[in-house]
């Protein structure tokens, strides 16, 4: 099993060190426009292989899509990332033409492949792939609720002062510092309902902090978080490749669910060796539901930047 990843950055890196240290693939391959830099980043992690014992083959390229053929999944990386003070509708114009460019070339030597997109602005750009490529929506996958529910997550043991792997949570909605929705009503611990533990204020508090958790990474590096991400990412491709059927919130294209269309924003999905099986249908509460439609007016909102590109 073959995987792709399209940008050598702090992102990409990340998502090829925990793909081959898991051995979630057999082969991985980095490529980046910048002569050398995904060669050096290939080699360097391919090294740990002996320490780590891991088998993944780590292979670097400089912009040779060639060399990406057969890929069951890619995942694109590529594009500027958040500085700060920088709004995500700031980065479409700058990513829009890379995203587009990029899945044109993957798809030339891997027209089977499925296509996770990481590059922000994530709902957009997820959108822009499935337009500009004309694939069927199961095979385009953005993976912003991975990340976002691993924050909630994670707030949430901080929280309760829990172990995180006993928690369960998720987080539909646009992958945004105000169009993602927490969903406090529905995370537990060990089966019991979070609320139970924690008050109103302190859920309000967590679900605050989920939604400007890459924000806060972002003035406090300087930069894009990258670990979180990756993880993310080798999360969904794990789900993918070994068709483990997890329930996954991801930015997915809806025709009606959850009373949206023509759209690519987070919601709850199965995901398996086919990429989306299926969108699971969480019933939301009235006020659930007012959240996640003003969330896909933002989006759709974000998305009119496309109109010079699509």
């Amino acid at each position: 099993m073959k995987v792709t990843i399209v940008g050598a950055g702090n992102v990409g890196a990340s998502c090829a060190e925990y793909i081959a240290i898991k051995q979630i693939a057999s082969e991985v391959v980095l490529l980046d426009i910048k002569e050398g830099y995904a060669e050096g980043k290939a080699l360097d992690l391919y090294q740990t292989a002996t320490t780590l014992g891991f088998n993944t083959k780590l292979v670097g390229v400089t912009n040779d899509y060639t060399a990406t053929a057969n890929s069951d999944v890619v995942v694109i990386t590529s594009g500027v990332p958040r500085k700060p003070g920088m709004t995500r509708e700031e980065l479409i114009g700058i990513n829009a033409g890379i995203v587009q460019t990029v899945a044109t070339n993957l798809l030339e030597h891997s027209p089977d492949t499925i296509i996770i997109v990481v590059s922000n602005p994530m709902d957009t750009m997820t959108y822009l792939a499935l337009k500009s490529t004309g694939l069927p929506k199961n095979r385009i996958i953005g993976m912003g609720g991975a990340l976002d529910s691993s924050r909630f997550k994670t707030y949430l043991s901080l929280a309760l002062q829990k172990p995180s792997n006993d928690i369960q949570g998720m987080v539909i909605g646009g992958h945004g510092d105000t169009t993602m929705i927490p969903l406090t009503r529905l995370a537990s611990y060990n089966g019991s309902p979070v609320s139970q533990f924690l008050s109103s204020a302190e859920l309000e508090k967590v679900a605050s902090d989920t939604m400007v958790g890459g924000a806060t990474l972002t003035k406090l590096l300087g930069t894009s978080a990258w670990y979180a991400p990756g993880a993310s990412v080798s999360y969904l491709v794990a789900s993918i490749l070994h068709d483990q059927k997890r329930m996954i919130p991801c930015s997915v294209f809806l025709e009606g669910e959850y009373g949206e269309s023509d759209i690519c924003i987070g919601v709850p999905c199965i995901i398996g060796k086919k990429g989306i099986a299926s969108v699971v249908d969480v019933k939301l509460d009235a006020v659930e539901q007012e959240k996640f439609s003003k969330s896909a007016t933002a989006v759709r909102t974000m998305n009119e930047a496309l109109k010079d590109v699509l």
